[in-house]
C-alpha cells in the first residue's frame, strides 16, 4: 500500500456534506494518510475547523484569505486571520495569492492581502499555499517586495513552465502542487514536471474540483490521488511507489507533519 498525502483538498466544502465520512474512508483505503485543508475566508472557516476536529490526525487546517474572496471587507478578513493565528496553531497560511482570471476589480487589494499574509507566514515560520491563476506578473511583483522574508511553501495547481518555477524558486523554498490537470490531454504541466523534478513536487487533488481522468466531469475526492501519482510515474518514468514515497516525504518536510 502506497502512503500518499493530499496537500490541497476542500473536504469541508458543501460538496461533501452528505458523504464526508465515506469519502475519508475511501481515501484511507487508497493509501491517503493525511489531508491539508486550505482556507478560503471567514464564512467557510467554521466548517473547515469542524472537519479538522472530527478527523484529527488525518486532516490539518490552514488559515488564509483566498484571492477571489478579497472584496471591500478585506481588512476585516485579514484581522480574522491575525486573530486566528494568535489563538491556535495552523499547519500553513493559505490559500493565498493572486487571481486575475475571475475578476481584476480588487487586484490591487489582492496584492496587499497577499503581501501581508506572506509577512505573517514568515513571522510564524509557516509554509504558504499559493494560488496563482493568470497572475504570475502580479505575484512576481509582490515576491520581489518580500524577498527579504524567509519564505517556503507550495504553488498550488501549478501550471507554469520550468522557467517560471526557476524564477519563483529565487524567492523561497517552493514546491509545486500537481493534481488532476496532469492527467488531461495536452496538459503543458506534464512536460514541465520533467524539468522541475520529483524532489520539488507534492501531490494534491483540489477536491471537489479538478478531477483527474478517468473521473473527469464528476466530483473530485482525495482517493483519486492515486491516479495522479500513477500518471506522474508514467510521465517521469518512475514507479508509482517512488512517486508516492518522494512526494509524501516532501509534504511531511514542508508542512512539518509528525
Amino acid at each position: 500500500m502506497f502512503k500518499l498525502i493530499d496537500t490541497h483538498t476542500h473536504l469541508y466544502d458543501e460538496a461533501f456534506k452528505n458523504d464526508r465520512e465515506e469519502t475519508i474512508k475511501k481515501a484511507k483505503s487508497a493509501g491517503v494518510i493525511a489531508c491539508i485543508l486550505p482556507a478560503i475566508d471567514i464564512e467557510s472557516h467554521k466548517s473547515l475547523l469542524e472537519t479538522e476536529s472530527l478527523y484529527k490526525g488525518f486532516t490539518y487546517a490552514a488559515v488564509g484569505l483566498h484571492p477571489t474572496s478579497v472584496k471591500s471587507d478585506w481588512e476585516r478578513e485579514l484581522e480574522f486571520i491575525y486573530s486566528e493565528t494568535s489563538k491556535r496553531d495552523y499547519i500553513a497560511i493559505g490559500e493565498i495569492g493572486m487571481d486575475g482570471y475571475w475578476s481584476k476589480e480588487f487586484i490591487k487589494e489582492q496584492a496587499i492581502v497577499f503581501r501581508e499574509q506572506l509577512k505573517l507566514s514568515s513571522s510564524l515560520n509557516l509554509p504558504v499555499i499559493i494560488h496563482s491563476r493568470d497572475s504570475y506578473d502580479e505575484i512576481f511583483s509582490v515576491l520581489e517586495n518580500c524577498k527579504s522574508l524567509n519564505l517556503k511553501g507550495v504553488f498550488h495547481a501549478f501550471s507554469g513552465s520550468k522557467e517560471i518555477y526557476e524564477r519563483l524558486s529565487k524567492y523561497g523554498d517552493f514546491k509545486v502542487g500537481i493534481g488532476g490537470v496532469v492527467t488531461y490531454k495536452r496538459a503543458h504541466i506534464a512536460e514541465a514536471v520533467k524539468d522541475i523534478g520529483i524532489g520539488n513536487i507534492i501531490l494534491e487533488t483540489d477536491s471537489p474540483w479538478l478531477t483527474p481522468v478517468p473521473f473527469r466531469g464528476k466530483r473530485n475526492e482525495p482517493s483519486y490521488l492515486l491516479y495522479i501519482a500513477q500518471k506522474l510515474a508514467e510521465v517521469l518514468g518512475l514507479s508509482t511507489e517512488e512517486i508516492a514515497e518522494t512526494t509524501t516525504n516532501n509534504a511531511i518536510k514542508l508542512f512539518n507533519l509528525q
